[in-house]
């Protein structure tokens, strides 16, 4: 029996503690929070030197060179995924789209089968893959010591049914996470031990009791079992969201999306080289019968008394979940008074405060302990002690309607993204970046017109049956109604400005005729 290591990294929250930095359409696990990478891409990079850490008889067998990862995600962030896994450098991936979010466990469960069907070098019957499963919005800042106790837990879980979790060395008294209680004292580095019991965030008074103890260990929610150990535990305990999961995953489709750039050109024309990832779509009607529940509440916390056992290594490596902006701060480097930014900010006679400029200047004054976060469309100002209240606002803004929760001024596309500039009765303005070898689909409007002015590069576009160049400083003009595609064939990437009239100017006036990323038609 073969028991790759097969890592699942997990994509789902909104992460609704870091608005106006987070919004739905582009969540926490996709900013550039305190790295130059996203918090995904630094969850796929750990999974990647994990990987080395194992012999390579046991690496994953799931890609013809051993380098598969396993990628569950909302289906709206697929463009999102494969953006920045090719920033990274990673190809050998798959996406499992949920077409709904239904919390932990049915995410899992799709990983669980996912590894078992994608193996390519052996049947269901002899391999049973040893699932490295992550969130994908943590740091961890020594990745090395996370690589040891990876391997450790792998050692472990490949040979007993039992689902072992990192635990964290608590830093501090904390009410924000759930605890994990070990059985018998650490007798080595990295040694796994059984779990007695996990417990709920604590209040105040049982943290602090906790901390001083120093016995209880955060549950950082990462997990190593094998995936027949996991599908038996849920059996067990929720053999529901099981039995679902399977139903609508019996009846999944399966593509791929094309990435990197050879992405289609205008009239078909292909550019570059690129390549593909394969994409699993479990049943979109039948995942939404699936009981939403958490890996904790399905199966974590009846362990001690079930047939599959729960295990705990201990980590001490800098670990954060990056929860809220408080956990942020404390994370970053600090001046004399105490304060952190990320971005372009300036304190005077300040303590501990926090800010976040993604475009202007931000001052404080006078001020203790307080966030500033700024962004193109919306300001947040919180004191620290508040920053778990953000929730609530964002849950305002949704019984709004207020598109500030969902989406950036600035918005990502599979080909690149737009920044929607100014815009009154009848006229929008947006500034638009197409990649090298990307091109919007094929396409017209019913409301409105657009006047294209390049900026920056080298323009294709299709007006009706007309093909032609555009250079900087040159323009066009598309009347209402006509079939029209801008592409960049270059290798550097192309600006244009985008000028809109007409009566109606939503997303949502648009029919596309031809679109090499796999949208639909409207």
């Amino acid at each position: 029996m073969q028991h790759p290591l097969v890592p699942v990294v997990m994509c789902g929250g909104s992460g609704t503690r870091l608005w106006p930095l987070s919004r739905a359409l582009f969540p926490k696990q996709f900013v550039r929070l305190t790295t130059n990478a996203s918090l995904f891409q630094e969850a796929v990079q750990r999974a990647c030197y994990a990987m080395q850490a194992c012999p390579a008889e046991d690496r994953t067998k799931l890609s013809p060179d051993g380098g598969s990862i396993l990628i569950v995600c909302n289906e709206e962030h697929r463009f999102l995924v494969l953006g920045q896994l090719e920033e990274i450098g990673v190809h050998q991936a798959k996406l499992i789209l949920e077409p709904t979010g239904r919390n932990t466990a049915p995410a899992l469960t799709l990983g669980a089968l996912a590894s078992i069907q994608g193996s390519h070098q052996a049947t269901v019957q002899d391999i049973d893959p040893v699932l490295l499963v992550m969130p994908a919005d943590q740091t961890i800042e020594d990745v090395s010591a996370f690589a040891q106790s990876i391997q450790k837990a792998y050692e472990v879980a490949r040979s007993q049914d039992t689902i072992v979790t990192l635990g964290i060395r608590p830093s501090h008294a904390e009410t924000g996470y759930g605890y994990i209680e070990p059985q018998g004292a650490e007798t080595s580095e990295n040694a796994v031990r059984p779990v007695s019991q996990f417990v709920e965030k604590p209040n105040t008074e049982l943290a602090q009791g906790y901390f001083s103890e120093g016995k209880m260990l955060w549950n950082a929610g990462i997990f190593i079992t094998r995936a027949s150990v996991w599908n038996k535990a849920l059996a067990g305990h929720r053999p529901d969201i099981l039995k679902a999961v399977e139903t609508a995953w019996a009846k999944q489709s399966i593509d791929s999306l094309r990435v990197g750039s050879s992405v289609g050109g205008i009239k078909g024309k292909q550019v570059g080289v690129g390549h593909s990832i394969t994409v699993h779509r479990p049943d979109p009607e039948l995942f939404k019968q699936v009981p939403s529940e958490s890996i904790d509440y399905a199966v974590m916390e009846h362990c001690a008394k079930g047939a599959v056992s729960a295990s705990v290594v201990s980590l001490d490596a800098g670990w954060n979940d990056l929860g809220s902006w408080e956990s942020v701060w404390k994370t970053l480097d600090k001046d004399a008074q105490g304060n952190a930014h990320l971005g372009d900010a300036l304190f005077e006679n300040s303590r501990d405060c926090l800010v976040s400029a993604n475009g202007r200047l931000v001052s404080v004054v006078g001020l203790e302990k307080v966030v500033v976060v700024e962004t193109p469309d919306a300001v947040l100002v919180a004191d620290q002690s508040q920053s778990q209240s953000i929730k609530n606002l964002v849950e305002r803004l949704g019984s709004q309607q207020r598109s500030e929760r969902d989406i950036h001024r600035k918005v990502h596309r599979p080909w690149g993204w737009y920044d929607s500039i100014d815009e009154d009765q009848g006229f929008k303005v947006k500034r638009i970046m197409v990649k090298p070898g990307a091109s919007l689909s094929l396409q017209k409007h019913a409301r409105r017109a657009e006047h294209w002015v390049v900026v920056r590069g080298e323009a294709q576009v299709q007006i009706g049956e007309k093909v032609f160049a555009l250079q900087a400083n040159q323009s066009t003009y598309i009347p209402k109604g006509e079939v029209h595609r801008l592409s960049n064939l270059g290798h550097e990437p192309l600006e244009i400005i985008e000028v809109q009239s007409g009566d109606y100017l939503g997303e949502d006036d648009i029919v596309r005729l031809e679109d090499v990323y796999g949208r639909g038609s409207s």
